[in-house]
């Protein structure tokens, strides 16, 4: 049983130019002279510099023994730190939190993972990091070792095996603790798509065995389908709580068209999908979806871009990629900044709502970004005959390969 009574978390953060990015680090000998100027300089300084930031305020709500409930909200909610101080990752500012029983969590995959140790020794340690006892990591050695499909490479040091492998060691570990309450954040997004489907089926075996779990996803299938109640956090706030479906909905209605985003460089230095661009023109009877990306990277390498079409009750419609299903036509991302402009043809879909995800990935490898639901646009009517469509996809019917192509520029003929 999980109780949350009025839990608040705050935050100083720098404000304007000051503000840290959240790509930047600095060195030693920076933070030792930046220490001497703070000291030199406090009679100077002023409370304006720093402002007061709200992660989570006021949050009250009641989870009982054996419910499933999933934790939505856009980015910056407060998602992440609601679990983090559930997991007593960090302490809140004020209010209360109970728990009845052993908690677990899936938070960061990997984290406890020492590169020079083999892999049958991060498990042991990685169990332990999570409160696992040396007796239940030995009695479940087999099958982490099964389900992550490392078996050959267990004397070889993790810092030797490839990104796909060293993330489904890392699911592998954190997904078999046995504790009565389970805090899972965004971890299905391991892997590929084979193994994915592995998380899934875990994550349903826990959800259906009486733990409590609290799962958070922008994936709203995977909300419908793993959640009995959903709780929707905006701006820090419990804005609603009740049944997924219903849940889903009101979250997806509040969505109003976005069709440009800007995001931050990720700290692991991955290419990055740092801004974007949507425009849709119907044409000639066709109805065409351009997107612009920019892409930053502290290395060369060669990606697939995918782009995930959803529907307004989360349903999966369409697929496309340039990459995916020939390496040939693989994006060749540069060091710095990279511009890719690519076309959808989406004539054939039904009147509605939509919500395009983006990601990076190496086929059967591993993702290298993912960007949930960045865009959102509206379509009332047919371009062919100017009419509202006789097709809606109220119908809940088809999930479609929708046709992409590179161009030069949005706007412009191929």
């Amino acid at each position: 049983m999980i109780k949350v009574e009025n839990l608040s978390k705050h935050y100083r953060i720098k404000s304007g130019s000051k503000q840290d990015t959240a790509h930047s680090y600095s060195t030693l000998r920076d933070s030792m002279a930046n220490g001497i100027k703070s000291l030199l300089s406090w009679k100077n300084k002023t409370a304006s510099e720093w402002e007061e930031f709200w992660a989570v305020r006021d949050v009250s709500f009641e989870v009982k023994q054996g419910e499933v409930v999933g934790l939505i909200g856009r980015n910056g909610a407060g998602k992440s730190t609601l679990l983090k101080l559930l997991s007593r990752i960090t302490e809140p500012s004020s209010g209360r939190i109970t728990l009845d029983g052993k908690v677990g969590s899936l938070l960061e995959v990997g984290t406890g993972f020492h590169p020079e140790l083999s892999g049958r020794e991060n498990i042991f340690l990685n169990g332990a990091i999570l409160g696992m006892k040396r007796t239940e990591i030995q009695a479940k050695f087999d099958e982490i070792v099964d389900f992550a499909g490392v078996e050959k490479f267990l004397e070889t040091p993790v810092k030797r095996y490839s990104s796909g492998m060293y993330v489904r060691l890392a699911f592998s570990v954190a997904a078999h603790l046995e504790t009565e309450i389970l805090l899972v954040d965004e971890v299905l997004a391991v892997g590929d798509s084979q193994f994915q489907k592995k998380c899934l089926q875990k994550m349903e075996n826990v959800s259906s065995s009486g733990r409590t779990v609290i799962f958070v996803s922008h994936n709203m299938s995977t909300i419908l389908s793993l959640c009995s109640r959903c709780i929707f956090l905006k701006n820090g706030q419990l804005d609603f709580d009740s049944e997924p479906r219903e849940a889903v909905r009101k979250y997806l209605e509040e969505a109003q068209p976005t069709t440009h985003f800007q995001r931050t460089l990720q700290r692991s230095g991955d290419p990055t999908i740092t801004e974007g661009r949507l425009q849709t023109n119907e044409k000639e009877g066709s109805y065409q979806i351009d997107i612009k990306v920019t892409i930053e990277s502290d290395y060369d390498i060669k990606s697939c871009i995918n782009v995930s079409t959803r529907d307004s009750m989360a349903q999966q419609v369409g697929f496309s990629s340039i990459g995916s299903f020939n390496n040939e036509e693989m994006l060749d991302i540069k060091k710095g900044k990279n511009t890719f402009c690519f076309r959808m043809d989406g004539s054939n879909l039904a009147v509605g709502s939509y919500f395009l995800s983006l990601s990076l990935s190496i086929t059967n490898v591993r993702y290298l970004d993912r960007c949930e639901d960045c865009f959102s646009f509206d379509i009332e009517k047919s371009p062919r005959t100017g009419t509202h469509r006789v097709f809606s996809q109220n119908w809940g019917l088809g999930s479609v390969e929708l046709p992409m192509s590179k161009i030069d520029q949005p706007g412009t003929e191929t």
